[in-house]
């Protein structure tokens, strides 16, 4: 089956921005009679965000006509576009969406995405609206993310920038938030989430008509063209008729893409990973570690106990889950700056994944003071086998 000008849009973000929240409120303005697919790339092994996404889905309905698929263990970008080919390729002929929405990793960089979207073989397939991509104010107000290479990424390669968390700026906090935004892609979109300041700074409007407000000018965003996209191709499509002459032309449409893929599939791994239960990780990536655990429906953790152990974690980024607990089935969504946990219907198996930095520098005055010497190595001291112990014991 050949596709052509199936509707594609990038949500990206730096680690813990906000991303689930913005696909869920596009998700959200779905027609009914259309059938849309997520794709989801998680840099840890254990999927998460699917059933955090899942979960989230009012009905039966809504689960059917969203198709989400997640690709996990690393980065769907870093090493060559096979990966990403297939994984669009098999979505789209298991499903037949009329409109993609994509969530690479926040650990990413979105240029090596946008670069492989820009490829001559994507051009008839897949129509790339624009790139929306989440900033987080609270992450934005600290150097280290202000300054991280990484974070600045997303603003670069952004079509529409939606800000959220951002109420506990003042006015200048907030013009000074949007003059670093401009020096770094003076093009950009930018679009403030619906928040209760800006609830109090508007007079005219109820909190109901700027929900809905943010709500359709977000939904506006799914049929705006990508600017960045867009002359990305113009360069790759160069480039490419420079490569190409004198030799002959290679059938490289998605239709001929392979469903299958020579590694182990990730569904068979999802197989044997569930005979094989509890199932744990610890892994050093880039300038983060990560730490993840699937255990079997029949454990369940003590729910208090748990929070608090999550909470004194050290230089922790992100912590999600979906985990049975003393308190019934919970959601676990943290990062540092919103700490969420919500009841959700009971699921096949727990799910646990946390990503520490490595090597940061607290911003406390006090912390700086008792740890001088040790900053670099706070996090990387952390026993994974003691955390493994640890987590055990909350079994009841």
């Amino acid at each position: 089956m050949i596709f052509q000008n199936i509707p594609c849009t990038l949500v990206t973000g730096f680690l813990g921005a906000g991303k689930t929240t913005v696909i869920n409120q596009l998700l959200s303005t779905k027609p009914n009679d259309e059938r849309w697919a997520l794709l989801i790339n998680e840099f840890g092994r254990i999927g998460i965000d699917g059933a955090l996404l899942a979960s989230s889905q009012d009905s039966d309905f809504e689960q059917e006509n969203i198709a989400i698929r997640e690709v996990s263990g690393g980065c769907i970008c870093c090493t060559s576009q096979l990966p990403l080919q297939v994984a669009i390729s098999r979505l789209l002929s298991d499903h037949h969406p009329q409109r993609l929405l994509i969530e690479p990793t926040g650990l990413a960089h979105p240029r090596e995405l946008i670069l492989q979207l820009s490829a001559p073989h994507w051009q008839t397939a897949l129509k790339m609206n624009a790139v929306i991509t989440v900033l987080s104010g609270e992450q934005w107000q600290q150097t280290k993310y202000r300054d991280h290479d990484g974070f600045q990424a997303h603003v670069r390669d952004a079509d529409v920038l939606v800000i959220n968390r951002y109420a506990q700026l003042d006015a200048s906090e907030k013009q000074a938030l949007a003059k670093w935004i401009t020096k770094l892609n003076s093009q950009v979109k930018i679009i403030w989430t619906v928040s209760r300041l800006a609830s109090a700074e508007t007079t005219d409007l109820s909190d109901g008509q700027l929900t809905d407000a943010y709500s359709a000018t977000l939904k506006d965003q799914l049929n705006k063209p990508s600017y960045i996209i867009s002359n990305q191709r113009k360069v790759s499509i160069a480039h490419s008729q420079k490569s190409m002459i004198g030799l002959r032309p290679q059938d490289n449409s998605l239709a001929a893409m392979p469903l299958s893929s020579p590694s182990v599939d990730e569904h068979e791994a999802q197989s044997n990973a569930d005979n094989d239960l509890p199932y744990r990780y610890h892994e050093e990536q880039q300038d983060f570690q990560l730490a993840g655990w699937r255990l079997p429906t029949y454990y369940v953790l003590n729910a208090d106990d748990l929070q608090n152990w999550l909470l004194a974690l050290p230089n922790w980024e992100r912590i999600k889950g979906v985990v049975h607990t003393s308190d019934g089935w919970m959601q676990i969504n943290f990062n540092p700056g919103s700490l969420t946990t919500k009841t959700i219907d009971p699921q096949t198996d727990s799910r646990l994944e946390i990503i520490l930095q490595s090597g940061v520098a607290v911003d406390t005055a006090i912390e700086k003071t008792e740890s001088k010497n040790n900053t670099e190595t706070s996090s990387s001291l952390i026993n994974w086998e003691d955390c493994d112990r640890e987590l055990m014991a909350m079994v009841i």
